[in-house]
């Protein structure tokens, strides 16, 4: 079988699908008056390159048309109104889901019009009528199980078994289901998703009672993760009768658990809302989940397929959909609070283990003013507590060397007794130029020999300092650095517990800053504040003349936040470079030109890739978030794989 043409726009190159839910100015009863607002919506969201859009159940009459159901003109103008929408559809690009009420083997169905291309591909019955309270559907309905044929008299495909399936777009495959059968205990989409759907949509009329709208968006946040899938939902609009209860038009659009975007409620005008999904991260989602990979199909598809055609929006006008720049760092309106306690109790209840496993006296750090060591100290005191150890168990030592300014050695210092933690200085400067002679090594030629060197001779001061104490070493290195190999082969590299190592860059500065300001507002809040200020340095170049800073980390191996974001969207979503670059120019697009973008994310997949044997040798420390590269859990690459061409 021929690979299908290449899609016809840039976003859909990198597997993203606009799609659309509408909620209609709606006129009960009138099919005419309906079809008229749904097509104008239809062409104008064609216009903005939708590709999927969903009406509400029943839309084409209304849902609250109640024993006016009966009457045959009003079944014969909807399936007219649907005939006349599949004409209008042709050459638009667009697949329409549209709800009527349609006869078929002498019963009256429920039923959702999927349209495309000209023609209505097939019809979806409603599996689970709701019969109790304000709702009493099978007074004119008949469930989808009472079909005695798979086709309705002119041939059309009608079940809930069949998958719309666009030859002409990967992956765009089209589950639907109807209101209700969403709040069963196994809702049909759960099938569609197992058998290839991609994109579930359910046309719906669910009315408003008070805290309604929580459980409805948590409902469709949640089946979409379960489905690994896409999730467009079209409620009914205020338009409906509200005889004995009010509809709001409540449309959500969410993806694999997140929401997108949901439409203003209880408007009696027509309100949309439209997103891009992600069809090629839902497929890369399937192919690593294995709970989702072994569920077993139930039931058979029946697979209709068309050809969608090129859209008739922009082709070059961005992405509608939130890309975050800080994807590692919670967005706005999260709890804070919240996100930074759950991280630091992962880590410290690690530390913890660690130390009561090992039956340590005292916890091991080295403490040099910068924003891991720093973090590394707040997540141990922690961790002492909740072991049951003092805090005078921790045991922290600066060793100041050759590129130690006064800045991050008096942060140091400052920090320590803020904090109440023992602190020793241990000067490396003597040892490691003693280390020189002995391998004959010219002190002033400053490469990597004379660097590394003392990053071994600060572990190695750690680690027998550790040994005359009964302790272990707790290890700082973060997860960014850990990803570009920003640190020294049994150097800093090396620790008895690595409590950093599945904290990125970016979440460190933000983990501190919420240290500064919620639990350490005082002096110590004032020294952390300054050490999330201070240049990122492995200090080990001298420093200048003036005692300035002369080796900054982002100079040579670029900014940590374009670095965690495509650490962020490589490992997680298994994105190629070219992908990771277009995500990148959206996100950054006001702060980085795009050949500095594409610059350093050359520089951050030949580091990954040459980095693996570090991290293939690392100690062990806890999982943070969804993004880890132990080689042990998360992240198993060939250290001598030599490819960089993603």
């Amino acid at each position: 079988m021929p690979n299908p043409p290449l899609p016809s726009s840039l976003r859909e190159q990198y597997g993203f699908v606009r799609v659309a839910t509408v909620s209609p100015e709606l006129t009960l009863g009138d099919v005419a008056s309906n079809v008229a607002v749904l097509k104008g919506e239809m062409q104008r969201l064609a216009q903005e390159g939708c590709r999927l859009i969903v009406f509400p159940e029943l839309s084409l009459t209304g849902y609250s048309c109640a024993d006016l159901f009966y009457l045959r003109t009003l079944q014969q103008q909807a399936l007219a109104g649907a005939q006349e929408l599949a004409e209008a559809s042709s050459g638009l690009g667009c697949c329409l889901i549209v709800g009527l009420p349609l006869a078929v083997q002498g019963r009256l169905y429920n039923v959702a019009a999927v349209i495309a291309a000209g023609e209505i591909l097939g019809f979806v019955p409603k599996t689970f009528l709701p019969n109790a309270g304000e709702f009493y559907e099978r007074r004119w309905f008949s469930p989808a199980e009472t079909l005695t044929s798979g086709h309705t008299d002119d041939g059309t495909p009608i079940g809930t078994d069949l998958l719309f399936e666009a030859t002409d777009l990967p992956g765009f495959v089209v589950g639907v289901e109807i209101c209700e059968d969403l709040w069963t205990v196994i809702p049909p989409s759960s099938h569609a998703a197992v058998a290839g759907a991609t994109l579930l949509a359910n046309p719906s009329a669910s009315n408003e009672l008070l805290g309604k709208v929580h459980y409805r968006r948590t409902l469709v946040t949640q089946q979409s993760a379960r489905c690994l899938a896409a999730y467009v939902y079209a409620g009914a609009s205020a338009g409906e009768s509200s005889t004995d209860t009010v509809y709001s038009g409540h449309g959500i659009i969410a993806e694999n658990g997140m929401l997108l975007s949901e439409t203003e409620r209880f408007s009696f005008d027509t309100r949309s809302v439209m997103s891009d999904v992600d069809l090629q991260r839902l497929e890369h989602e399937r192919l690593r989940s294995t709970a989702f990979r072994d569920a077993a199909a139930t039931k058979s598809f029946t697979h209709v397929t068309f050809h969608l055609g090129d859209h008739r929006g922009p082709a070059h006008d961005g992405l509608r959909r939130p890309i975050s720049a800080h994807p590692f760092v919670p967005p706005a309106g999260v709890n804070r609070t919240a996100v930074c306690e759950e991280i630091f109790a992962i880590q410290a209840t690690g530390l913890a283990r660690r130390l009561r496993q090992t039956k340590s006296k005292t916890a091991v750090l080295g403490l040099s003013g910068g924003l891991d060591s720093t973090l590394a100290l707040l997540v141990m005191i922690e961790a002492l507590k909740r072991a049951q150890m003092p805090r005078e168990a921790g045991l922290t030592i600066t060793m100041p060397g050759f590129g130690t300014t006064a800045r991050t050695k008096g942060n140091a210092e400052k920090l320590a007794e803020a904090l109440g933690i023992p602190l020793r200085t241990i000067p490396i400067g003597p040892a490691v130029e003693q280390h020189f002679k002995d391998i004959s090594h010219p002190p002033g030629l400053h490469d990597v020999t004379y660097e590394n060197a003392q990053a071994r001779e600060r572990t190695q001061v750690l680690m027998d300092v550790a040994n005359q104490t009964g302790g272990i070493v707790v290890g700082t290195g973060d997860l960014s650095e850990s990803a570009l190999g920003w640190c020294t082969f049994n150097g800093d590299h090396m620790s008895m517990y690595h409590v950093n190592v599945g904290v990125p860059k970016t979440l460190v500065k933000y983990i501190i800053e919420w240290c500064a300001t919620e639990l350490y507002a005082t002096e110590a809040g004032a020294i952390l504040h300054d050490i999330i200020d201070t240049p990122i340095s492995p200090e080990l170049l001298p420093v200048g003349a003036d005692g300035s800073l002369e080796q900054k980390t982002e100079d040579t191996v670029g900014p940590y936040e374009l670095h965690d974001f495509f650490l962020f969207h490589f490992v997680r979503h298994g994105c190629g470079k070219a992908k990771i670059l277009y995500l990148a120019e959206q996100a950054f697009s006001d702060k980085y030109p795009i050949e500095v973008i594409e610059r350093w994310l050359t520089v951050f997949l030949r580091r990954f890739v040459q980095s693996q044997f570090k991290r293939s040798s690392m100690p062990d420390g806890p999982k943070v978030g969804t993004v880890a590269l132990s080689p042990r859990g998360d992240w198993r690459m060939p250290s001598d794989y030599s490819g960089t061409d993603f």
